[in-house]
């Protein structure tokens, strides 16, 4: 198994008789794996040589002892590690260079139909592991092959950063749970805004690779796919995603465990004469789940309180913002630039 990082079957086993005995001289170690005494010499000079074994003294037939493998070998698995990285990025390079070339004398490699959810939940992790730049996302409730806290592809990406803009369903919004999940990619880095409905459920990668399904949701079976390689329908996709981000809500879920459950300042217009008031970061993170359409149970729940606190605040940024319904509050955060 030691054979990937230059370890030798051999060399492994008279290690493991070293680590034993806990010192031992080539004589008895020859003795002991039944092997020439020249054999034993050059397999301890290799071993040496990566340091797994060391001499007592300066004395040739001194007794030896092992090493600590984690520190002799930790250096190399890490570049070994290092090495596959880079090979994994080169082969992935490659296949997008083998797809071009094909997509480019025949237009059927333009698009690839997928079937199954298996089939389409492991390309769509194949695709955020290869991202490089960006990822965008329709994510429309009852995800069809990836729930939300599946994705853990999505904070890898975002680690070495990969961006993220995600425009979620309301309906989504409203499963168990959603929210909080929701919160944990936006703290990662993820921007997230909310519209009402979305046209298709789509993803894509560095703006090179799309997918989307090709059946209605309402249709049920196996759910089928189209991968989509540089075109101009892809380029039709990309106008689609730009469009709805320039018209969706952004969500504000960035530390979800900052709002306080006890009582906040009250806003009070009178202080800012003129319309100059300016949610703090609480309340812009309430009004944006109020402007996204999610109910105040849900509101409640997400910032921790109850839905009676969340109501009073609600009621007091309508007095902030000098109206009296909420439909007036959506129209004046908006207007104002509160979110």
């Amino acid at each position: 198994m030691l054979d990937v990082i230059g370890l030798s079957p051999a060399e492994e086993e008279l290690y493991r008789c070293l680590l034993q005995l806990t010192a031992a001289r080539i004589d008895e170690l020859a003795r002991r794996l039944d092997r020439p005494r020249e054999q034993v010499v050059a397999q301890v000079a290799a071993l040496r040589a990566k340091g797994l074994v060391q001499a007592t003294d300066t004395d040739p037939d001194a007794p030896l002892r092992p090493t600590a493998p984690d520190v002799a070998l930790g250096a190399t698995l890490l570049r070994r590690q290092e090495d596959l990285e880079a090979a994994r990025r080169r082969v992935t390079q490659l296949a997008e260079e083998y797809r071009s070339g094909l997509r480019r004398h025949h237009v059927d490699h333009l698009v690839e139909v997928i079937t199954g959810t298996r089939v389409l939940r492991d390309r769509l992790r194949d695709l955020q592991n290869s991202a490089r730049t960006e990822v965008l996302w329709f994510c429309r409730a009852n995800p069809l092959a990836m729930a939300g806290p599946e994705n853990v592809e999505e904070f890898d990406a975002l680690a070495r950063g990969v961006s993220y803009r995600a425009i979620y369903e309301r309906d989504l919004l409203l499963e168990p749970g959603a929210l909080a999940d929701l919160a944990k990619g936006v703290a990662a880095g993820e921007q997230a805004r909310v519209l009402d409905r979305l046209p298709v459920r789509l993803a894509i990668v560095d703006a090179r690779t799309a997918i989307c399904p090709l059946v209605p949701d309402r249709d049920g079976g196996e759910p089928s796919a189209a991968v989509i390689g540089r075109s101009q329908l892809l380029d039709a996709l990309l106008a689609l995603f730009e469009s709805h981000w320039r018209s969706a809500t952004r969500l504000r879920l960035e530390d979800p465990l900052a709002v306080p459950t006890t009582e906040v300042r009250r806003p009070d217009p009178g202080d800012h004469p003129g319309g100059g008031y300016q949610p703090d970061a609480d309340e812009a993170r309430l009004l944006s789940l109020f402007v996204a359409g999610v109910p105040d149970k849900s509101i409640a729940s997400q910032l921790g309180v109850s839905r009676r606190t969340v109501q009073r605040r609600l009621a007091d940024l309508m007095a902030a913002a000098g109206v009296d319904t909420r439909p007036g509050l959506a129209y004046q955060a908006a207007r104002r630039g509160w979110l």
